[in-house]
């Protein structure tokens, strides 16, 4: 009998050494923030745990600038998470349309409707339990319940990876998990006390945010000034264009896909996509054949779109519309579009509908797929 080898463990790798940590570094936020930070955002002095965590997913990869219109009008139509809980998927999608990432929408409104049900419409003030709910993860949870309750948690956002990487000269791309947990570590170290937690979380933000920027830090131009200049590792070592370390190049993975923008009195077909994948969940013009990863398989000959839309009705033109591409997080996609016209529709089920192009501003529409609509049909009508 043949014994079967042990397999060795391998012995967990220890967690790096810290850099040393300034004891006013947190001081030194907070007073900057008060001096120069900002506090007039619509969101901010509120104390209203709704109005911080929508702010908070909104900016999830989007810049305050463009978030401020869309908040605006998304606290106009759900002015409580009970009436965001209660309103029709549809209207949340399309009152999201155009900041893109629509599962953060999707997981806002599920977010929402979990607060109503099992919270009685507060949200917890706990991190980890905020943690627990769709769309929020760490240090949006920590943001929430810093602004909103007062509680003593760390955040580590994009903008706050970026000042740890310059400030104290850490090497690696920040989304390595060893680099991560590093950062966490710091995040964690360098918090004030509960009283100084919100100035202390709203000026980090800011810093990233308005100072210490990808492009064009503050500490290059002199343009503002950074009250963390003095302890920039970065900075001392003519590194702040260096770090953060960027994320490793890989190729873009690139599709093809055939879609038609099938017409009838001065309206477009569109078809809800599946909840699962690209534009889960939303209105899009129809998807002729699969989406390839083999390029030149699109776009589809005028006769395959023909004997596809005919399920759509009664085709009197088909004809080549144009192209567009998209490139998504993950992948690169050219959207080929043919334009049919059809004399007589057919009835379909719920996931199609007919909208008039006068009204498509108010359906939650991708936005290249609106693109597509206002370059290649009649933009007046739009």
């Amino acid at each position: 009998m043949t014994a079967t080898p042990r397999r060795t463990r391998r012995a967990a790798q220890p967690a790096a050494v810290l850099p040393s940590l300034p004891d006013d570094f947190a001081v030194r936020v907070i007073a900057w923030q008060q001096r120069h930070g900002r506090h007039h955002l619509p969101w901010q002095n509120t104390g209203d745990a709704y109005r911080t965590w929508l702010s908070e997913i909104m900016l999830q990869q989007t810049q305050v600038s463009a978030v401020l219109g869309y908040y605006a009008r998304f606290i106009e139509r759900f002015p409580t998470v009970q009436a965001l809980a209660a309103a029709p998927a549809d209207d949340v999608m399309a009152a999201w349309a155009g900041l893109g990432y629509y599962t953060r929408a999707r997981n806002l409104h599920r977010c929402a409707q979990i607060v109503v049900a099992e919270h009685d419409g507060i949200f917890p003030c706990d991190p980890d339990v905020l943690a627990t709910l769709p769309g929020i993860g760490r240090s949006t949870a920590a943001a929430i319940a810093a602004f909103s309750y007062g509680v003593r948690a760390a955040i580590l956002d994009g903008n706050v990876k970026r000042v740890f990487a310059r400030v104290f000269g850490i090497d690696g791309f920040p989304g390595d998990k060893r680099v991560e947990d590093t950062m966490w570590r710091i995040a964690e170290a360098v918090l004030p006390p509960a009283e100084g937690i919100q100035p202390y979380t709203q000026g980090l933000m800011d810093l990233g945010a308005t100072v210490c920027t990808r492009g064009k830090p503050a500490c290059l131009t002199g343009e503002r000034p950074c009250p963390l200049q003095s302890l920039c590792e970065a900075r001392s070592t003519d590194r702040v264009m260096e770090l953060p370390v960027p994320r490793p190049r890989k190729t873009i993975p690139e599709r093809a896909a055939t879609l038609v923008i099938a017409l009838h009195a001065d309206a477009v077909l569109l078809q809800r996509r599946p909840q699962r994948g690209i534009w889960g969940g939303l209105w899009s013009l129809p998807l002729v054949g699969e989406m390839d990863d083999v390029l030149d398989a699109h776009p589809l000959e005028v006769g395959a779109v023909r004997r596809a839309a005919q399920a759509y009705g009664a085709v009197s033109t088909v004809e080549m519309a144009g192209a567009l591409t998209h490139t998504f997080t993950h992948f690169r996609l050219y959207m080929h579009l043919l334009r049919a016209e059809i004399a007589t529709p057919v009835a379909l089920n719920d996931d199609w509908r007919w909208v008039p192009l006068a009204q498509l501003n108010s359906v939650g529409l991708p936005a290249p797929v609106k693109l597509a609509l206002e370059t290649l049909v009649q933009p007046s009508l739009i």
